[in-house]
């Protein structure tokens, strides 16, 4: 069994992760909460803001959003758009839409580019748009294993009730 599968499994068994409509995996809140979707980055990549049928995600801080309401900022053409389907973490630090900033890895970057990003996290991710899921890599680490520093209850809005 793959660390994947292992870990969806372990975490269906805890009743942290439900099995979508779809068959890919979901993080389960409290009862009576809408479930949320671990995300890959090619899940995420399909989110690109690029088909009209489709919402438009992305996400800070392995944290994905549903941007779509942002559609004139984030949608095809759209001067943000370069942020969507993605962990665009680092350009959100650097304010860049430099494509070797368009990524997840925040090493490296100041305690004023951190800061930046926490700040931004917070007063418009957090504030403007509703979580649709997290990043894989929040839960696993680089060779597929589980991130053993992973809580649910740790992550943004957790329990919070209008979350969605």
């Amino acid at each position: 069994m793959s660390p994947c599968r292992a870990l969806c499994s372990a975490l269906v068994l805890s009743g942290l992760l439900c099995a979508s409509v779809m068959g890919e995996p979901e993080i389960r809140r409290s009862s009576g909460h809408k479930p949320v979707r671990l995300f890959t980055d090619d899940d995420l990549a399909k989110f690109n803001g690029e088909q009209e049928d489709k919402p438009i995600y992305m996400a800070v801080k392995g944290t994905v959003f549903d941007v779509s309401a942002g559609k004139e900022f984030y949608g095809k053409g759209a001067p943000y758009n370069a942020l969507a389907g993605k962990d665009s973490s680092r350009g959100v630090a650097k304010m860049s839409l430099d494509p070797e900033d368009l990524t997840y890895d925040t090493t490296s970057l100041t305690e004023e580019q951190l800061k930046s990003l926490d700040d931004i996290f917070e007063s418009v991710y957090k504030k403007k748009y509703p979580i649709v899921g997290y990043t894989a890599r929040r839960i696993l680490n680089d060779d597929g294993s589980p991130n053993s520093n992973f809580k649910p209850e740790d992550q943004p809005h957790f329990a919070i009730k209008d979350e969605f």
